[in-house]
């Protein structure tokens, strides 16, 4: 057993965390306050192969494994959760899919520029029907000749209205019930493709989250990504590494907070003395950093078995489940050392709290994590 990363993990953990503290940490609060897009940030990243990490050189990405992309999200948290929910998005329900199940053509056509970060992607799988229920979706894609017709309604998708392609899920056979969802990839521009108004949100401000809708969309048979009826298999494959990057976003925001109550802590002064002497405000940093490690060891083991080709399912649910909450407490803890401080927007421990939050929610709530490890470990019995 080997508890430390290699050279090359560590000289990526390097990249990425300069990358953060010297382009994405000076804008975030502007992006916080002003909703704003940051799409300057985006560029920088993409310049650097940020949007394509693990994806192979060969189709534009940089060839590194799930566990340098976790340490990619997790610096990147550390400095803006919204940027690092928009890669995290991008590249692990968009780039991913589309290296796992895409043919060459879908490959050259979509994955490439992506990787690169010529465009951004989406993944359109909630509806306002179907949330923790995934199969229950309602979009349909009716098959006319060499086109699937869809009609259909997505909430909560992350990079919809700025991205240039959205793989959909949709029913392509009605009667098959799960076995009848399939995966289309479908370019933002096609006709019949709309926006609504983009969501505004407790937190990650500078995160897109848009409605999308789908009019007689027609997008030619050979966008089916995979097989037909495939697409529940496939994306709860997906959603696999998805939670990984969730747990991996977690653990960055939690290591921002941790590190923020500490030099607080260390400065602020009462009765005489720093708060950090005080048992009780020593006592809360001990237990944050004990979580907040537990957290990034379950990610990072998860990521590990995931680039070994080993089962993960289980291992990446509870690195979900454990970091999302364990952070959550965190950044509440973070919050109460600042005081009546740490409740205003002058120090930004207020910020990961709200940021933190739909870690909880995201690829699947907490609830659905407890559930997918319930069944695995009762069908053991």
């Amino acid at each position: 057993m080997d508890f430390a990363l290699d050279s090359e993990h560590q000289l990526f953990r390097e990249r990425f965390r300069a990358f953060a503290n010297e382009v994405v940490a000076p804008r975030a609060a502007e992006i916080d306050r002003t909703g704003e897009f940051p799409w300057d940030v985006i560029n920088a990243a993409a310049e650097l192969g940020l949007l394509g990490v693990p994806i192979p050189e060969e189709y534009g990405g940089v060839g590194a494994d799930g566990l340098a992309f976790a340490l990619l999200i997790e610096e990147i948290a550390g400095a803006c959760g919204s940027t690092a929910l928009t890669i995290a998005a991008h590249t692990g329900l968009v780039c991913v899919p589309l290296l796992m199940f895409g043919n060459e053509e879908q490959k050259r056509r979509y994955l490439t520029p992506l990787a690169e970060g010529k465009m951004l992607g989406a993944f359109g799988l909630t509806e306002p029907q179907a949330g923790s229920d995934a199969g229950a979706t309602r979009t349909a894609a009716v098959r006319d000749g060499n086109e699937f017709v869809i009609n259909g309604q997505k909430v909560f998708t992350t990079n919809g209205s700025i991205a240039g392609v959205i793989i959909v899920t949709a029913v392509t056979d009605p009667e098959a019930g799960r076995r009848g969802i399939s995966n289309l990839i479908v370019p933002a521009d096609a006709p019949g493709v709309s926006f609504g108004q983009d969501q505004e949100k407790m937190g990650l401000h500078g995160s897109v989250t848009s409605q999308v809708y789908f009019q007689d969309c027609r997008v030619p048979v050979e966008n089916l990504l995979g097989r037909p009826g495939e697409g529940f298999k496939q994306f709860l494959q997906v959603l696999d590494g998805g939670r990984i990057g969730i747990g991996a976003m977690s653990v960055g925001i939690a290591q921002a907070a941790l590190r923020a109550a500490r030099n607080y802590a260390l400065e602020r002064e009462q009765f005489g003395q720093r708060i950090a002497d005080f048992q009780a405000i020593s006592f809360m940093l001990a237990d944050m950093a004990t979580q907040l490690e537990a957290a990034r060891w379950l990610v990072y083991r998860a990521a590990w078995l995931k680039d070994r080709g080993l089962p993960h399912t289980t291992e990446a649910a509870m690195a979900k489940l454990f970091a999302s909450e364990a952070a959550e407490r965190i950044c509440h803890k973070a919050i109460q050392i600042h005081g009546g401080y740490g409740y205003t927007t002058e120090y930004p421990v207020e910020r990961y709290y709200r940021d933190v939050r739909l870690t909880e929610i995201g690829e699947g709530t907490s609830e659905i994590q407890r559930l997918v490890i319930a069944r695995r470990l009762l069908a053991e019995a």
